[in-house]
């Protein structure tokens, strides 16, 4: 019984689980949330007869609601039927609003489509007026920059190149900034580099032309500013003449009248010549047009390249100047090639100067002025060669005067031109060579036709002829009566009115050389006495070696020793201009020019040896033998004044690169005098002269102090040449030139072993010189 209750139990608990399961179901698949899969699978997965009992509660389920949806609409249904009868009578009342609002519509639409029309009207004329008034304020912002682009291409048209370019600035900075939005306005600032290099390109064409215009025109530029420095000159020199006349008028009245009237009319000529010059005489400015290279200067400045413009404009006239120095070979046949030269650089230098006082910095006067020095180089080196090749003295002359007209000219312009003058000194003495060959000459011919009589006088006039030519006084021949005989031939007259003649020429070169009377009066005299002492002597020379005319040995002699002694000295003139630097600290590696010059002279000079003129074999043995004398004499000379020079108490220090340097020019000397100058030597002969000099020399280029001082004494000695007091004395210049160039230095870092043996060579040689002495 217990049992059976308790399944009861079990059984009735079951049934009540079961019913609470299918509960929770119905409430998931109401709630429609969550999934219902696993909702029927829990349904599905119960006991057998659980589908049947779920739809059971199922129809429970839905029964209860269809009661409750039916309480509800019977509850509503009353008010539903008075709100649809309510909307019935609204319906009709909203019909006729219907009505009434659209044909309120209709009217307004069919009243304002006129209003529509004028508004729309109105729009469109706003719109068009603020469009005009905004295109009228572009064109105001436009307009200007159009006319002034206009202006540049009118300026372009008309080649006013200076003023586009600052019509193009104004564009760039002030017009084309407030229009930059507009394409045409990009147009014109794309093409405004391509007009600035245009105008660049045109520019420097026009300055290529000028450049080549003043290249055509610089020798009828110089014409024309040498001709007015000649003038000019002339009209100081014939205001000076008058003042000079004015001056002395109180002391020389009568006189000075005469001297005034004639300077008055020949002043008066003078001015009136000059006045017709200066009408013919054209300035620089009037041969050729400055302005293209004005307008090509303000164009790169004002594009910036001012600085490239001066450099372009530098090297060309630098490549001009090379042209114009550069002179045609046959310019020294006639005065015209001179005056042409002179002239093209003159007109290059007149117009360098006017650009330098017309423009800014284009050039300077440290440009012209390095142009000038560079070109006075060059002058001096053609004129000191052409003029070597003229033998004319007329062409000399006319030469020179061409150069201190050159000279004033271009001393006029403010350059500095005393080099010249000193180039007129150096012609001089070729232009009395040349004088001097051309009196040889005269010399020879009134020799020659010279029957070496006495003159015969037959009354006074003839003698006063006579003593007019040729100023001759002698009291015991005025004595005697006519007819009779002067004590002497043709020749002397005549050879003393070209001594006068050659005294005349000689002074006109010194004409207008800017010089003292007394320098004057000393080149005078030297011209002079060279003309007595050689020229002159030499024709007589000659004339007494004829066969009918004796010479005695003691003139000869004396000849000779004239040679001799003349040659020595003009060797002395040459070591006069030595200027050895000798503290250098190395050589130059070439000999010296005085050196080089001297070795020329003695070249040419020897050569005239063998072209004397030999009668016969005594005579030529006899010339063979001067010549020889005289250059073993002129050698040893030359040995003896370097030797001196070395030596001389005066010079305190020696460097080794001074050494160095005498050793080169020690070494042309025995090449000279190895290259046989004068024929007939035998052997080394000649080069024996400078042996003393080379053995010094080598002693201390190779510092060979051990050998010398070991060897010293012995007839095989390699120094048997130097004296130990020479060596000495050169050995302490070099020591004082030491302590204070370092010359040693290098032997104090390196080697102070070398030091040492300096030290030791001087005791050693003071004590040779002691024991000479001693033994003297």
């Amino acid at each position: 019984m217990a049992t059976k209750s308790s399944s009861n139990l079990s059984e009735l608990y079951l049934e009540e689980n079961k019913d609470q399961i299918y509960d929770n179901a119905l409430a998931e698949i109401q709630s429609f949330e969550l999934p219902l899969g696993t909702t029927l699978r829990s349904v599905y997965d119960d006991q057998p007869n659980a589908h049947q009992r779920f739809m059971e509660k199922l129809d429970a389920c839905i029964r209860n609601h269809d009661r409750e949806i039916e309480k509800m609409c019977n509850f509503h249904h009353q008010g539903f039927v008075d709100a649809i009868t309510e909307l019935l009578k609204v319906r009709a009342d909203a019909e006729k609003l219907k009505v009434q609002v659209t044909d309120t519509n209709r009217r307004l639409q069919d009243a304002g489509k006129e209003v529509i029309a004028q508004t729309e009207e109105i729009i469109r004329c706003r719109v068009q007026q603020r469009n005009i008034t905004t295109v009228v304020e572009k064109l105001q912002l436009c307009l200007p920059v159009l006319e002034m682009y206009s202006k540049l291409k009118e300026q372009m048209n008309v080649k006013r190149y200076y003023s586009a370019l600052k019509t193009m600035e104004q564009l760039e900075n002030l017009y084309l900034p407030r229009v930059s939005q507009y394409r045409f306005c990009q147009i014109m600032i794309e093409n405004l580099p391509k007009l600035r290099e245009e105008i660049k390109e045109i520019s420097m064409s026009d300055l290529k032309d000028f450049l080549e215009s003043i290249r055509k025109h610089s020798d009828r530029i110089g014409e024309t500013a040498m001709k007015q420095a000649q003038q000019q000159k002339t009209f100081n020199t014939s205001l000076q003449k008058q003042n000079n006349v004015n001056y002395g008028r109180n002391m020389h009245l009568g006189r000075s009248r005469i001297l005034e009237s004639k300077n008055e009319i020949t002043l008066k000529r003078t001015f009136e010549e000059d006045d017709e010059h200066e009408e013919e005489v054209l300035t620089a400015q009037d041969l050729v047009d400055f302005s293209p290279v004005y307008r090509c200067l303000h164009i790169y400045s004002v594009l910036g390249d001012g600085e490239i413009f001066e450099n372009y404009y530098r090297k060309q006239r630098r490549k001009q100047a090379r042209l114009v120095l550069q002179p045609q070979s046959s310019m020294h046949e006639t005065v015209e090639g001179y005056r042409r030269y002179f002239s093209q650089i003159v007109g290059f230098f007149v117009v360098e100067d006017h650009i330098l006082h017309v423009t800014q910095g284009l050039v300077t006067r440290t440009y012209t002025d390095e142009l000038w020095n560079m070109a006075l180089s060059k002058i001096i080196a053609v004129l000191r060669t052409h003029s070597s090749y003229c033998s004319d003295p007329d062409l000399v002359l006319e030469l020179k005067n061409l150069i201190v007209v050159f000279a004033d000219t271009l001393q006029g312009y403010g350059f500095p031109v005393n080099r010249l003058f000193d180039l007129l000194f150096e012609i001089r003495d070729q232009y009395n060579e040349t004088l001097l060959k051309k009196w040889s000459v005269l010399f020879r011919d009134i020799f020659e036709a010279d029957n070496y009589s006495p003159i015969p006088v037959a009354n006074e006039e003839e003698y006063k002829i006579v003593i007019s030519k040729f100023p001759f006084q002698d009291p015991e021949l005025d004595k005697q009566s006519f007819p009779k005989k002067l004590p002497m031939s043709q020749s002397v007259p005549q050879i003393y009115i070209q001594v006068k003649e050659f005294i005349y020429a000689s002074l006109k070169f010194s004409e207008s050389l800017h010089r003292s009377s007394t320098e004057i009066d000393d080149m005078l005299r030297k011209s002079t006495n060279l003309l007595l002492t050689r020229t002159l002597s030499s024709c007589l020379q000659n004339l007494i070696k004829k066969p009918h005319i004796g010479l005695t040995e003691d003139a000869r002699h004396a000849a000779e020793g004239e040679i001799y002694t003349k040659l020595n000295q003009k060797i002395d003139e040459f070591i006069q201009i030595a200027d050895y630097d000798w503290t250098m600290s190395e050589s130059d590696g070439r000999a010296s020019g005085y050196l080089m010059d001297l070795i020329n002279f003695l070249k040419s000079t020897f050569q005239v040896f063998t072209h004397l003129p030999n009668n016969n074999n005594d005579h030529a043995a006899m010339s063979g033998k001067v010549a020889q004398t005289a250059c073993m004499s002129a050698c040893q000379h030359l040995s003896t004044s370097l030797m001196q020079m070395l030596l001389d108490n005066e010079l305190k220090q020696i460097s080794m690169g001074a050494i160095q340097q005498f050793n080169l020019d020690v070494i042309q000397c025995e090449l000279f005098a190895s290259s046989e100058p004068v024929p007939g030597f035998q052997g080394d002969t000649l080069q024996l002269a400078f042996i003393d000099l080379r053995q010094l020399l080598d002693l201390f280029m190779v510092w060979d102090w051990s050998t010398y001082l070991a060897d010293y004494g012995q007839a095989t000695s390699k120094y048997l040449r130097v004296n130990p007091s020479t060596a000495l004395t050169l050995l302490e210049k070099m020591k004082d030139s030491s302590k204070k160039n370092n010359i040693f230095a290098q032997f104090r870092k390196n080697d102070r072993d070398k030091q040492k043996l300096i030290e030791t060579v001087v005791k050693q040689l003071r004590s040779l010189v002691n024991g000479m002495s001693q033994h003297t």
